[in-house]
């Protein structure tokens, strides 16, 4: 018997190990299912939605569904492009997203995934939240202006770090990252070596002075869009 389950992503049959989700199946045989909380190391938490497939008819979040036997996911439909638009729309204009003078421009996957959706400008009003940046740390700022409740850095530093520095706070509009001390990020166990300082999808979770090192033009989706190595592999 077997250990590999087999399915079809857009008529193309995929191969995956039991366990496996339908994002990892996917990465796997060289098919790009776009992402924003996901990461690999990281528990899949299915926040953003960005990746979203139709499973047998009705929606799934592909970085938690396992893989069936002889399910029928669909990825690449209008339908779904317009879901994830939308999604990428209401993520920068919920947050205040300057990126021509965004640190992370050109590493940013928020920008990535706009331009890989073909998103000059968002079409909902932007709302300009009042939100805090906090550079107190010798090492480290956060800029929650450009935070889109990924709970990347909340897990990573969780799981992969074992500190629980980030948290997040309140409910609906008003929900943001926190630390895990009463006032600044100074005042964290928080350290430039710990994992969850290099895991922000955005520029929310920034280095201090090692900015603009690498220039704009030659970063890593200046050149290639966003997904581009995964899809190489189909190639």
């Amino acid at each position: 018997m077997s250990d590999k389950i087999t399915f079809t992503i857009d008529g193309v049959e995929v191969k995956a190990a039991k366990g496996q989700t339908i994002l990892q199946a996917a990465d796997e045989a060289g098919i790009y299912i776009p992402r924003l909380c996901n990461m690999s190391g990281l528990i899949p938490y299915g926040s953003c939605r960005v990746c979203t497939v139709i499973v047998n008819g009705r929606p799934q979040s592909a970085c938690t569904q396992p893989a069936a036997e002889g399910m029928i996911v669909e990825n690449e439909t209008e339908e779904l492009l317009t879901h994830r638009k939308n999604i990428v729309d209401m993520l920068f204009v919920e947050g205040n997203h300057y990126c021509m003078s965004c640190e992370k421009s050109g590493n940013c996957e928020l920008q990535a995934l706009a331009y890989r959706f073909g998103i000059a400008a968002p079409k909902y009003p932007y709302m300009f939240p009042n939100r805090s940046v906090d550079a107190t740390h010798p090492d480290i700022f956060i800029d929650r202006n450009r935070c889109i409740l990924c709970a990347r850095c909340v897990r990573a530093s969780r799981d992969l770090d074992g500190k629980g520095v980030f948290e997040f706070v309140g409910r609906g509009p008003n929900k943001s990252i926190a630390v895990n001390a009463n006032a600044r990020l100074k005042d964290t166990n928080l350290d430039i070596t710990d994992k969850a300082v290099d895991v922000c999808p955005v520029g929310a979770i920034i280095k201090k002075r090692v900015g603009f090192a690498v220039p704009i033009g030659q970063r890593k989706y200046d050149t290639k869009p966003i997904g581009s190595e995964i899809e190489a592999q189909n190639k």
